[in-house]
């Protein structure tokens, strides 16, 4: 059941539905435009709030439905979160669209969502800090992702591995963000 659900999550992960919406909606590849990835903040900067919502609860819902579907099935809590990792890896490495995907930022929350919620609720809010003060929704994320560490390994340490591997993922993916940051190039809101 396991490995079922893992295959089922990364196939969910690699619907982007930024791609998906963007068809719908008459408008280009968000892959073409801005920073080039499919996600909710790229819709945001190249077409519509209404667009980067729905990017957003998308891509947050294909790392929560997983865990939840693991969770009623009663798997493990580091069951779950290797599901939502699974779902993660999609996002990042899409097999529906060559492999290439967004920064799994959206999913990592819907993932954290259903593993524990009060590491989410932490996440989110230190995202939205950070996205304040600085309006940076990269830097918002480089910081958010790994804050969560140390209230999984007290609270729920079951998820810590599967998520600390989610971290170096997520912070990898963002690697030429952090690079424009310290060169003080990255794009502000």
């Amino acid at each position: 059941m396991f490995w079922l659900l893992a295959l089922s999550a990364y196939l969910l992960g690699s619907v982007s539905f930024a791609i998906w919406l963007s068809r719908l909606s008459g408008r280009p590849d968000p892959r073409t435009l801005g920073s080039g990835n499919p996600g909710a903040t790229n819709m945001l900067r190249t077409s519509s709030r209404t667009l980067a919502l729905a990017t957003l609860l998308g891509d947050l819902s294909k790392g929560l439905v997983p865990v939840l579907i693991a969770r009623a099935l009663d798997l493990s809590g580091q069951e779950q979160a290797w599901i939502g990792l699974a779902a993660v890896l999609g996002h990042l490495h899409p097999v529906f669209y060559r492999f290439r995907g967004g920064k799994g930022v959206a999913t990592s929350a819907g993932m954290l969502l259903g593993v524990y919620p009060p590491a989410a609720l932490l996440a989110l809010s230190s995202w939205a800090l950070v996205f304040y003060l600085w309006r940076t929704s990269s830097l918002a994320s480089i910081i958010a992702t790994p804050l969560v560490l140390p209230l999984l390994a007290w609270q729920k340490p079951s998820a810590l591995l599967p998520f600390t591997v989610l971290c170096a993922l997520v912070l990898w993916h963002h690697k030429h963000n952090l690079k424009d940051l310290l060169a003080g190039k990255e794009r502000h809101f």
